[in-house]
């Protein structure tokens, strides 16, 4: 009638220390990255550790690691984000019309052509 389950608290308990160390480390290793390694792609370096991050807080302290129909959901809802994304800043792009004034590409100047002003 009844099924009883035992649990080992112990070794839950382990899991979640190495589970929060992890955490640590990435917090640790966000703050030391834009100085020390992958320079030229910090946003890259940043969201990677975010990601492993919300990965692990999702899968042990949100209690879902054994849930295939989440699981399933959160990967669908991600490639469906990122497709209206990838559109929607796909048509931004092409359509860009301040280059000029633009502070996110450098402007291309050639000094060899500019006269000297005394």
């Amino acid at each position: 009638m009844g099924t009883t389950n035992t649990v080992n608290y112990q070794e839950e308990k382990k899991v979640y220390y190495k589970v929060l160390i992890g955490l640590l480390l990435l917090t640790a290793v966000t703050f030391v990255q834009p100085g020390l390694f992958m320079t030229k792609s910090t946003f890259l370096a940043q969201m990677l550790v975010a990601v492993a991050k919300a990965w692990l807080i999702v899968i042990y302290y949100m209690h879902l690691k054994g849930e295939k129909l989440i699981g399933a959901m959160v990967w669908f809802s991600l490639s469906l984000v990122a497709v209206f994304f990838i559109i929607v800043i796909g048509i931004d792009v092409a359509n860009f019309q301040f280059e000029a004034e633009s502070f996110i590409t450098p402007q291309v100047t050639n000094t060899a052509t500019t006269p000297a002003v005394h």
